[in-house]
């Protein structure tokens, strides 16, 4: 898929959920925090999530993981 389709490909909750192998309530979470960009449509909680937010999510959790790692407060 190229970056330009990525770009608008837009993910449910659900969906989101099961690629992050989290549940839909902790996506929820993720979204009202802000840590997750989404747009809302339609009913109060229909959410819709961008491909390449995921991506920037993962992208900032990985960065976020090491830098907690470097400072010796992540455990095995």
């Amino acid at each position: 898929m190229s970056d330009e389709a990525k770009k608008y490909r837009l993910l449910t909750v659900e969906q989101v959920a099961e690629e992050l192998n989290v549940s839909v309530s902790q996506i929820r979470a993720l979204l009202k925090s802000g840590e997750l960009r989404g747009i809302q449509v339609g009913g109060r909680n229909v959410w819709r999530i961008a491909a390449t937010d995921v991506e920037d999510y993962i992208t900032e959790a990985y960065r976020v993981t090491a830098e907690r790692i470097a400072a010796g407060e992540l455990s095995e």
